[in-house]
């Protein structure tokens, strides 16, 4: 019998919308016989501290605008399902080592963003970026047409093997590539078994005519990709980042940009909100999207499920999916 668990949802209205549409708010209600829903917008660290202590919860479900657990937690807090990705704002270090149970979205959106990859990879390499200056602000037309390229049978090189780097091998299956990666945790003998090639970072920019950056930003990732890699892309190549923009130098990224020898597809930046004067703005051989990778509003429902799926199985005490664990917590963005 599932166990009665005492389960507090921090969410903002916005949040609840994207989220927790349809059934899925009541789906939540019925996990635990005391429930309570609690908006952190008007919430300072310490209100939100006390409103924690004051219903002392053994789970709690929460999303982007949550502040950051208190360094005290709430006597009968086991578990955190946080609905989103990144947690290193959320919670320490410390607290997972002393038997914190969290989980995030996991995998859930990964094919979302592995989607927004592949789009951008045809953008460049079918020129869209400069068709869309051409007709719409210059009005030409077809002006180098033969430049443009298929994905078909190309080398494609990826940096970083998490989960969007697996959903995007998924889907460049069809296009019959020879792909090569780049990370830490895939040796010669991961990557035969994916039938793939295990490459140096260098190699990786050196050898393909597409790379795409998946790497998680940390202390040792940060700014990894540097000009001296980008100047390694033959002419005609293609970078593509949906992933960090930390993990590149992305002063070093424009200069090669603006030389034109190169396509750029970018769905992060450093700063963000793009600056209205980036030099990124207007290149004919860059595309660009605002940060919105995944999930698309759509696919909120993903993420969604995956979190229901993992509080049943804890109320039934069974294994959770994407727990991050200590070693996990130190990789991750």
């Amino acid at each position: 019998m599932p166990r009665p668990t005492t389960l507090l949802l921090v969410a903002t209205p916005d949040e609840q919308i994207k989220f927790l549409s349809g059934s899925a708010l009541a789906d939540l209600r019925a996990l635990a016989p005391e429930f309570r829903l609690v908006d952190p917008s008007g919430h300072t660290p310490e209100s939100f501290a006390r409103e924690l202590t004051a219903f002392n919860p053994e789970v709690i479900v929460c999303g982007w605008a949550t502040l950051p657990m208190p360094a005290t937690l709430p006597p009968r807090l086991r578990y955190v399902c946080y609905l989103t990705g990144g947690v290193r704002n959320l919670v320490t270090r410390a607290q997972l080592e002393r038997g914190l149970l969290l989980t995030n979205w996991g995998g859930a959106i990964s094919r979302t963003v592995a989607e927004c990859a592949l789009f951008h990879t045809l953008s460049c390499l079918r020129l869209a970026p400069r068709w869309t200056l051409m007709i719409h602000r210059d009005g030409g037309w077809r002006d180098g047409w033969e430049q443009a390229g298929s994905l078909f049978g190309r080398r494609v090189g990826i940096h970083g093997f998490g989960q969007v780097a697996r959903a995007f091998l998924k889907l460049i299956e069809p296009f019959g590539c020879a792909v090569s990666i780049a990370a830490p945790d895939v040796t010669d003998a991961v990557a035969a078994q994916l039938g793939v090639r295990a490459v140096t970072l260098d190699a990786l920019f050196a050898d393909n005519d597409v790379i795409v950056e998946l790497a998680p930003l940390n202390p040792v990732t940060r700014g990894i990709v540097t000009e001296r890699h980008f100047r390694l892309i033959r002419p005609g190549g293609v970078f593509v980042n949906v992933g960090r923009a930390g993990v590149t130098d992305e002063a070093a990224l424009l200069r090669v940009a603006r030389e034109g020898k190169i396509a750029v597809g970018l769905d992060v930046f450093v700063d963000e909100p793009l600056p209205k004067d980036s030099g990124f703005r207007g290149l004919p051989n860059v595309s660009v999207t605002p940060h919105i990778a995944g999930p698309t509003l759509d696919r909120y429902v993903d993420a969604t499920a995956h979190a229901l799926r993992n509080l049943r199985a804890y109320a039934a005490d069974q294994p959770l999916e994407a727990i991050i664990t200590p070693a996990i917590y130190d990789s991750s963005t």
